[in-house]
C-alpha cells in the first residue's frame, strides 16, 4: 500500500514539476533564435491551424495555446494555413525571442487566420497577454506520429510547393504581408518570470 501511494505521489510530482519547468520563455540554443506562435483567445478554439517554416511543416494546434519554434537567425519565411494562407517575413537575431500573435477571423467554410507580429515597443497590453499565457502553461508540441501523418498528406497533395509557388508568383505581389525586424525581439527583462 505504501509503495503504491509513493508511486502515485512520485508520478504527480514528476508531471507537475516537468510541466512547471517546460512553461515560460526558454532562451534559444547558442546561435539560434526563437519564435513563439501564440493564440491569446479561445475564439474559434476548435479550429486547428497548421504552421510552416519556409518549406517545412512545423506543427499545429488549436485554442488558447502557443508553440515554441527554434530556428536559425536571419531572413526566414513563416506561414500559417487555414481557409486562407498568411505569411510573415523575418530578420531574426541570434539569441533573441520573438512572438507572432495568431488571430482567428471569420471565414466562409472555416476560420481564417491572421498574423500579428508582436512589437513589444508599442504593444504593451498584448505583450502582457502573451507573457501571461507563456508563463502559465507549457507549449504545444505536435507528436512525431502526427507530424509524419500530416507530412504524408501534405506530400500527397504537393501542398507545400504549390502554396510557396503561389506566394512567390501571386500573393507576395498582391498583399503587403507583415514583417518581423530584429528590433522586435521581446526584451530580456520580460523573458524572466
Amino acid at each position: 500500500m505504501k509503495t503504491a501511494f509513493f508511486l502515485i505521489l512520485s508520478s504527480f510530482f514528476f508531471v507537475y514539476f516537468s510541466n512547471l519547468h517546460a512553461q515560460g520563455f526558454t532562451p534559444p540554443a547558442e546561435g539560434k533564435a526563437v519564435v513563439y506562435f501564440v493564440r491569446v483567445t479561445n475564439f474559434g478554439k476548435a479550429v486547428s491551424f497548421q504552421y510552416f517554416h519556409n518549406d517545412k511543416f512545423i506543427g499545429q494546434f488549436k485554442g488558447k495555446n502557443y508553440m515554441r519554434y527554434e530556428c536559425d537567425p536571419g531572413e526566414q519565411l513563416f506561414w500559417v494555413s487555414s481557409e486562407d494562407k498568411e505569411f510573415v517575413t523575418t530578420e531574426l537575431k541570434a539569441g533573441d525571442s520573438y512572438a507572432i500573435v495568431i488571430n482567428v477571423e471569420m471565414g466562409a467554410w472555416k476560420a481564417r487566420v491572421g498574423l500579428n507580429p508582436l512589437d513589444p515597443s508599442n504593444e504593451k497590453e498584448l505583450l502582457d497577454r502573451v507573457s501571461e499565457l507563456i508563463n502559465k502553461k507549457a507549449p504545444i508540441v505536435t507528436s512525431q506520429k502526427d507530424m509524419d501523418k500530416i507530412n504524408g498528406k501534405l506530400e500527397a497533395k504537393n501542398f507545400i510547393p504549390t502554396q510557396l509557388k503561389r506566394y512567390e508568383t501571386e500573393w507576395s505581389k498582391e498583399k503587403d504581408f507583415p514583417h518581423i525586424s530584429n528590433e522586435m525581439a521581446i526584451p530580456q527583462e520580460r523573458l524572466q518570470k
